[in-house]
């Protein structure tokens, strides 16, 4: 059906262009035809001739056709609508250059231009219409209401305060801000931009199924996350097509609405300080949650492994958090009570270092009772 249609369209356009040009043709091999007949020919042989071309290229326009339509289904209701609104002020825009044109009587001039330049006005409104969206909602005042009765973006309140928190494509596939969202320590307006949307729906759809899982791990954070409702959660359904990266459309984002990136990307954690944008790492959360320890606290830990150097035995806090223990090895396996004698920052965590706490059974008798085993095993 729609071949058809394509066929009808260059049947028309084959006409129109018979009939302003074919005469030209007959004029320039001086042949003489009638009024009635010489328009009845122009008609018929441009229609002809491009009804032929048709199916030619009626597959090649069928699939133009097909991808423009797959690309506009994609796009927002107001991306749609101002790039139509802008497109009709460049069509109209247009004619108004082009009338002088039409009336100057000078082929090509007054037919052919007149087509290019609606082409070229349309084609330059519809790009103004949907690349400037933000500037557009402000302009009109269409931006949908973000905690503000009036339809605009809520203004500042307070230097501290930032009501918008802006999740990126990390923190819904870690899934921990959903755990945070739920103990009610994250106030405000919980944002999700389109183009996150679309990155984690590409990882959910990839080949690889370590990256599916993960993608599709993200899209069920962000579905609970709107079907409990602790916090209001939307979405940013603008985009910024000059900018090719997530990350750099996250930091200008930010910028515009007044808001928190909220991450655990160590990286992009860097680049968002150096733009001068707040930002809530998940990671720096967590370490700061971690229990403290003092020099002299004791701790009950149970040697796991043997430490790097000699007579070190490891263990680990619930937590996670490595105790390194001075003459651990001795202990392997043995829940044993420690003195905490020092603790580590580092990057990767934190490492606290301590020392067995005097008990009844020395490392002595540990020794002891390991040869007499191995003399056993002999």
């Amino acid at each position: 059906m729609k071949k058809h249609v394509i066929r009808i369209a260059f049947a028309i356009v084959g006409a129109a262009v018979g009939f302003y040009y074919l005469p030209l043709l007959w004029n320039a091999f001086n042949i003489q035809l009638t009024g009635t007949l010489l328009f009845a020919s122009d008609l018929v042989i441009g229609a002809v001739v491009f009804l032929l071309l048709s199916y030619l290229l009626a597959s090649s326009v069928d699939r133009f056709v097909n991808k423009v339509e797959a690309y506009l289904t994609k796009q927002s209701p107001v991306y749609l609508f101002f790039g139509s609104l802008l497109t009709i002020v460049g069509l109209v825009l247009a004619v108004l250059v082009s009338t002088p044109l039409w009336n100057s009587h000078v082929p090509v001039l007054d037919n052919v231009v007149p087509v290019i330049l609606m082409l070229l006005f349309g084609y330059f409104g519809f790009r103004i219409g949907t690349t400037r969206l933000d500037e557009w909602r402000n302009l009109f005042q269409l931006r949908r209401s973000r905690g503000s009765k009036d339809g605009r973006v809520m203004a500042k309140q307070d230097a501290n305060y930032h009501h918008y928190k802006i999740l990126d494509t990390n923190i819904l596939i870690d899934g921990r801000i959903y755990d945070i969202v739920k103990t009610g320590f994250i106030e405000g307006t919980l944002l999700v931009p389109n183009f996150v949307l679309y990155e984690l729906q590409y990882i959910a759809d990839s080949s690889d199924s370590i990256k599916r899982v993960r993608g599709r791990r993200g899209l069920d954070i962000l579905n609970k996350l709107q079907s409990e409702k602790v916090v209001p959660v939307e979405m940013y359904e603008g985009d910024f097509e000059d900018i090719p990266e997530v990350d750099s459309k996250l930091i200008r984002l930010a910028k515009e609405v007044d808001g928190v990136i909220v991450t655990n990307d160590y990286n992009l954690n860097k680049v968002i300080q150096f733009q001068n944008v707040e930002v809530m790492n998940i990671n720096g959360l967590a370490k700061a949650l971690k229990p403290r320890v003092i020099p002299g606290e004791t701790l009950n830990v149970m040697v796991v492994k043997k430490g790097t150097e000699r007579q070190q035995g490891v263990a680990y806090l619930d937590d996670g958090t490595m105790v390194v223990v001075e003459d651990g090895r001795y202990y392997m396996n043995d829940h044993i009570e420690v003195e905490v004698t020092s603790a580590l920052q580092t990057d990767a965590g934190r490492m606290i270092f301590a020392r067995p706490v005097h008990s009844p059974r020395g490392i002595n008798d540990h020794h002891e009772g390991d040869t007499k085993r191995n003399d056993d095993k002999k």
